[in-house]
């Protein structure tokens, strides 16, 4: 699936209001917890990277940040987020081991 399908098909599925609240209570919970719960936009992180058949270890060499583009395109706002910034954390790790090697 294409970027612009994928972004779609979310923008379908989970209305503007949905998406701006899903992203309202995940700084909410980021803000009250130690331990928030990101289960819901990690199941849509994964739908996202599985519907671009995107994988780590075959994009490491041409790397986009096209599944974290979607989501900002998709919920507006989760840039803000602690996750978003795990995220990147996370890729930019892998990609300095990577490029170490």
């Amino acid at each position: 699936m294409k970027k612009t399908e994928i972004i779609e098909t979310l923008k379908e599925n989970y209305n503007r209001d949905l998406r701006k609240q899903v992203v309202k209570t995940i700084l909410a919970q980021e803000k009250e917890s130690s331990t928030p719960n990101y289960q819901v936009i990690n199941q849509i992180f994964s739908y996202v990277i599985k519907e671009l058949n995107w994988k780590i270890e075959e994009n490491i060499q041409d790397w986009d940040y096209t599944p974290l583009d979607i989501m900002e395109e998709a919920f507006p706002r989760i840039e803000s987020t602690k996750w978003y910034e795990e995220q990147l954390l996370s890729l930019k790790k892998i990609l300095a081991g990577d490029l170490k090697d």
